[in-house]
Parts: structure tokens; C-alpha cells; sequence
């Protein structure tokens, strides 16, 4: 029993960290069960058979708050799903460290990118509507749903600031239509899991307690991404990849990193995170008074 709170506690905070920023459920989840000496493919296939729960209680929530595009959801889902059985089925005996270390740093420069671009210049809308083409989410799909399967997370953190960054979608729609097909995906992942690994050494109790404190707050993530600043979310989400990524390039072991120098790039990097969140909740008031004048003034 404590151990199914202990774990419905994660899945509670995992839950809201993903169903707001459309990412970090799988990642949350899975560097716990490393850390108690779990098997890398038997955690990730227990993350993903929690979040077959989590993702349909996320896309229903969204779906209730208008923050699903379902021809964006269509588009990648499959092409998910395609490469998250791919990559399920390869990674009992595959080595991920190297392809995780490439994807950490496309993912940090990225992250960057956005945390930078919505602090400072904010939510461009003018692009918003422009359609997205199959020839940008089929393959988004594949390679989002792969990483996924193999490295316990990968799909919100990769398509969520690749479609952010394309400018062509509200980032609640961003983070509502990635939760939404992650369903599918999830499916496909677990489906291989099963079939490379069987049911034995899955430990239900914590697929529960993942499953249960996720479907608690799935809710009240959906509602959050629904009222948070797109400005505000854009920073949010770009400092989240940045630690992130960092964090899993320190642990590589490519390079040796000193404790007291990891702990003061975290601490930096936490402080210009902070300020950029910050500066970006001012600005999005700063618009918002402006946009109260201008209407003063037209009604006047």
C-alpha cells in the first residue's frame, strides 16, 4: 500500500508537469525507476502501460477545453505509433546512451531556441492557422514515437517544441493535440513491450500507482494549459527542456563533470529559468494593459 501512494504521488506530479507542457510524464516517471535499479526496458514498459491510462484521461480533458487539433493528431499519431513498436521491440536488446546523448543536444539547442524566442519576443500569432504538412509531421511522428520507446520519454519532449517552434499552432493546441496522440503511441509501445518481454517482472502495484494519481489531476492539467500565457507557456517549456537535456548529457559520462560544477549549472540555469518565466508573465501583462487601453479608446 505505501508503495502505490508513493508512486500515485508521481504519477500526480508527472501528470501535471505533462498534461500543462505537453511533456515530461514518461521522463518524470522513468529516471525514478532507473533510480531504484529497475531494467531500462522493463521501466519504460511499465511507464508506458500507466500511460495508457493517463494519455486517454490528458486527450479527453484537452479535448473538453477545446485544445485538440485532430488533424494534427491523425497526422502524427500513426507514424507514432509506427516507430514506438519499432522502437519498444528494439530496445530490450539495443544500447540507447549514444542516440539519447545526440537527441539531448538537438533537444537543449532547441529548447534554448524557445526559451530565448518566447521570453524575449513573445507569441508570434500571425503564422497561427497556417496548415502543417505531412511532409513535417509523418516524420516528426516516427521520430518522436521511437525516441519514446526507447529512452522511457520522448514524444512530448520532442514534438511538442518542434511544433512550438514552427509558429503555426497556439501552444495549448501544441500541448493538447501531443498529449492526445500519445495514446496511440503509448498503445503501440506497450503492445511491443509485452511481446518482447511477457508479463513477468512487471510490477502492477507501480503501474497502478502511476496509472491512478495520473488519471487524478489529468483534469486540472488540461484546465491549466487552457488559462497560462502563451507567452508564459513558451518560457515554461523552453526551460524545461534546457534542464532537462542538460541534466541527461551530465549523466552520459562522455565527459567528466565535477558534482560542484553539475550543481552550479543546474542552480544557473534554475535562475535564468526563474527570470525568463518572470520577465515573460510581466510582458503578457504589459500586452494585456495595452490591449485594455486600446479598446478604452476605441469604445471611447
Amino acid at each position: 500500500m505505501q508503495k502505490l501512494v508513493m508512486f500515485a504521488l508521481v504519477g500526480v506530479a508527472a501528470q501535471l508537469v505533462d498534461g500543462s507542457l505537453g511533456m515530461a510524464y514518461g521522463v518524470t516517471s522513468t529516471t525514478l525507476l532507473l533510480m531504484i535499479g529497475t531494467n531500462p526496458a522493463m521501466a519504460s514498459a511499465m511507464v508506458q502501460l500507466a500511460q495508457l491510462g493517463t494519455t486517454a484521461a490528458s486527450g479527453i480533458s484537452h479535448h473538453s477545453f477545446g485544445n485538440v487539433d485532430w488533424r494534427v493528431v491523425r497526422t502524427i499519431a500513426l507514424p507514432g505509433a509506427i516507430g514506438a513498436f519499432i522502437g519498444a521491440t528494439l530496445l530490450v536488446n539495443m544500447p540507447v546512451d549514444l542516440a539519447k546523448v545526440v537527441m539531448a543536444v538537438l533537444l537543449l539547442a532547441l529548447g534554448s531556441y524557445l526559451l530565448v524566442r518566447f521570453t524575449v519576443k513573445g507569441f508570434d500569432s500571425s503564422r497561427v492557422g497556417e496548415p502543417l504538412g505531412k511532409r513535417f509531421l509523418v516524420p516528426l511522428g516516427g521520430v518522436a514515437g521511437f525516441v519514446d520507446a526507447t529512452a522511457g520519454g520522448g514524444w512530448g519532449p520532442i514534438g511538442t517544441p518542434a511544433l512550438l517552434a514552427s509558429g503555426k499552432m497556439e501552444p495549448r493546441k501544441v500541448i493538447g493535440s501531443v498529449s492526445t496522440s500519445e495514446f496511440v503511441v503509448t498503445l503501440a509501445a506497450s503492445i511491443g513491450f509485452l511481446a518482447a518481454l511477457g508479463l513477468s517482472g512487471i510490477q502492477w502495484e507501480i503501474v497502478a500507482g502511476l496509472l491512478i494519481g495520473g488519471v487524478i489531476v489529468a483534469p486540472f492539467a488540461a484546465m491549466l494549459v487552457k488559462v497560462i500565457p502563451a507567452r508564459m507557456l513558451g518560457s515554461l517549456v523552453g526551460g524545461l527542456i534546457v534542464l532537462t537535456n542538460t541534466r541527461t548529457l551530465i549523466n552520459a559520462d562522455l565527459v567528466a563533470v565535477p558534482g560542484a560544477v553539475a550543481i552550479t549549472l543546474y542552480v544557473a540555469i534554475a535562475a535564468v529559468w526563474a527570470f525568463a518565466v518572470s520577465h515573460s508573465w510581466r510582458a503578457h501583462k504589459a500586452d494585456m494593459a495595452e490591449l485594455d487601453e486600446m479598446r478604452d479608446a476605441v469604445e471611447a
